[in-house]
């Protein structure tokens, strides 16, 4: 493990670099990685394999026996949030985020409303979005503009080991190829300074891609990675759309810490795809489509995700991507385990302009279940009921889903 040193800045104009030290004390994934960008900054890399993944994950249950002992935590929790909070105690957030006020709203969907009123305060003003597929504009705010501070650790996901004759070793039943380092080598995880919630990062493939905020299957795969990475249930990735409440366009994920149990999480499905395990969510206030995986199958459940998303952009439909431990839709028998991985995706209608939600936005949080609230009396005054007509208010008609479940399903099995 390494352990990191205050560091300090040496003044030198545009050469300045930020000097960090580490002390070794034990077998550990962080190591000091020179990077060229960000004015020269030493980053970190958090190097991690498959050996790494938990699976399964841990039940709630087993969570609240814990209470508040933090050995279920992995390697990768203690990796980021140490490091996230220390971000936080040196002010490089736009408002300090501790714990938030937190209520279940009564009901059967079992909403976990937080109130957040600085989030709508003091965030960065969301971009002009006027398309789904509109261009990365690099005179518009973007990732490369970011101090090298908020920079946590670069992930960085160590190559199958090779014997002589050049074959790949399979270290583990659960092996998956790494990414391909042509792409989305070393991609950024940063503080979101504006969090939602306690640990708030954003996954960044190198910004100097400057990618418009279009879905690809190798940052999916690294979003599934680091929640196999994690040992909390209660850590979430996920992603949102041009026109789904995106505010930056330069691709991004989020991930973060909830310590509460989801419905989405348990929640009954009707299975439209066998093969791929692509399920049809019902009996939900949102409905959508998810895949589920055990963890084994990371690289083609994350091509078929933006196998959905890609038809969704070609068709100019705005969406949200939710990635929570949960368990097997087809093993009906354990609602509370959480052996795999539920990938929710929501078509919803577009949302343009500057128009908002007095209580909440409708993006991947709050459709999965989890409603950062902007201020008091919407916070004492929300009822399940009135959450499910605002979220219900910005999804597809009954009749453009149905249409759209048939198209999918045509679509993944040709």
């Amino acid at each position: 493990m390494w352990r990191m040193r205050p560091y300090h800045l040496q003044e030198g104009g545009a050469g300045s670099t930020y000097v960090l030290e580490y002390v070794d004390i034990g077998d550990g994934n962080m190591e000091l990685q020179h990077s060229a960008g960000f004015s020269g900054a030493i980053m970190e890399e958090y190097r991690y394999s498959e050996e790494d993944f938990i699976l399964p994950g841990i039940t709630w249950q087993i969570r609240r026996e814990y209470a508040e002992d933090k050995r279920f935590l992995s390697d990768f929790d203690r990796a980021l949030q140490s490091r996230w909070v220390g971000k936080m105690e040196k002010g490089l957030f736009r408002y300090p985020l501790w714990s938030l006020q937190t209520k279940i709203l009564p009901g059967s969907v079992n909403y976990v409303a937080q109130l957040n009123v600085k989030r709508g305060i003091e965030r960065r003003k969301p971009q002009d979005i006027k398309s789904i597929q509109q261009q990365y504009n690099p005179r518009q705010f973007n990732f490369n503009k970011i101090k090298p501070e908020e920079v946590v650790f670069q992930m960085v996901r160590s190559p199958a080991e090779k014997v002589s004759n050049g074959a790949e070793i399979h270290r583990s039943p659960n092996h998956t190829p790494a990414l391909p380092s042509s792409s989305h080598n070393h991609p950024l995880v940063v503080i979101n300074v504006s969090p939602l919630e306690f640990g708030h990062v954003l996954f960044i493939p190198d910004p100097s891609l400057c990618l418009a905020q279009i879905l690809t299957s190798d940052l999916v795969q690294l979003g599934l990675e680091s929640l196999l990475l994690s040992g909390h249930p209660g850590f979430r990735v996920g992603f949102n759309s041009l026109g789904g409440f995106a505010s930056v366009n330069h691709l991004h994920l989020h991930g973060f810490y909830l310590d509460e149990e989801l419905l989405i999480e348990s929640a009954e499905s009707k299975l439209l795809c066998p093969d791929i395990h692509f399920h049809l969510l019902h009996h939900f206030p949102a409905p959508g489509f998810f895949f589920y995986t055990d963890g084994k199958d990371l690289m083609s459940v994350s091509q078929r995700i933006c196998r959905v998303t890609d038809y969704l952009v070609q068709r100019d439909i705005a969406h949200n991507v939710f990635m929570t431990r949960g368990n097997n839709p087809e093993n009906r028998g354990c609602l509370e385990s959480r052996e795999g991985i539920r990938v929710v995706i929501w078509a919803r209608q577009s949302c343009f302009g500057a128009k908002e939600e007095s209580a909440f936005n409708v993006a991947l949080c709050e459709l999965a279940g989890h409603l950062p609230v902007k201020n008091e009396e919407d916070f004492s005054t929300l009822t399940e009921d009135s959450v499910i007509n605002i979220v219900r208010s910005h999804l597809l008609s009954d009749e453009e889903f149905n249409v759209l479940s048939q198209e999918l399903v045509e679509h993944l099995t040709k």
